[in-house]
């Protein structure tokens, strides 16, 4: 659990909460716990409140309200990240932290889906026609996140995975030497071919609040 650092007591805002899974989860390792979803009629877990919210636009809480936040499996689903990290941004307490997941676009699996499809690993072509918040439309680097973060006065995230992609370790097997060639060719290659990055199905990112 990417959460496993944080004490528990601490305040905590759970963001596209969902049906609730890990917000009861949060709640039963003894955390104060809010929720706030576009849906929040589909919230299970009648302990904690989820309020209604919509992500394009400020949040419904108070400056300074909250220890830490998570937004499990929501960045990709939204269009207005500076939007998103502002308010996020408003609502922390400073040096307390926000935690993302989201797919992966930068594994090997993702990028060469990318080359022979056009689309990045858990994105497909959209439908124009759908408006329910649950397509996955936008995917961000790690740099782009990063550079989304600091503008709103958090540091750069720290980086982990859930797991590693058999495909992409096969493909780092056979691709070394050519990812080893192309990042010292390109000076700034070096960051996006972490090891994490490579290999990694699912990106955590935390943000810490400066």
């Amino acid at each position: 659990m990417f959460f496993s650092r944080e004490k528990p007591h601490l305040k905590v805002l759970d963001i596209g909460a969902g049906y609730g899974a890990f917000s009861r989860l949060l709640y039963e390792r003894g955390f104060s716990v809010e929720a706030c979803d576009l849906f929040p009629e589909h919230f299970h877990f009648h302990p904690v409140r989820c309020h209604q919210i919509n992500l394009l636009k400020k949040f419904p809480f108070p400056d300074k309200s909250f220890d830490l936040a998570v937004a499990i499996e929501v960045s990709e689903h939204i269009t207005d990240h500076e939007m998103f990290f502002s308010e996020v941004a408003r609502i922390l307490v400073p040096g307390k932290r926000f935690y993302i997941s989201t797919p992966n676009i930068l594994s090997l699996k993702s990028r060469f889906r990318f080359l022979f499809t056009g689309y990045f690993y858990s994105f497909s072509k959209l439908n124009y026609d759908l408006h329910d918040g649950l397509q996955h439309i936008a995917s961000l680097t790690l740099d782009q996140y990063n550079n989304v973060a600091v503008s709103h006065h958090f540091l750069t995230a720290q980086v982990n995975i859930d797991k590693r992609q058999k495909t992409s370790v096969w493909l780092k097997i056979f691709l070394f030497p050519l990812i080893f060639s192309f990042t010292k060719l390109w000076k700034t290659g070096g960051f996006h071919n972490q090891n994490s990055l490579l290999l990694g199905r699912l990106l955590f990112l935390c943000f810490e609040k400066s």
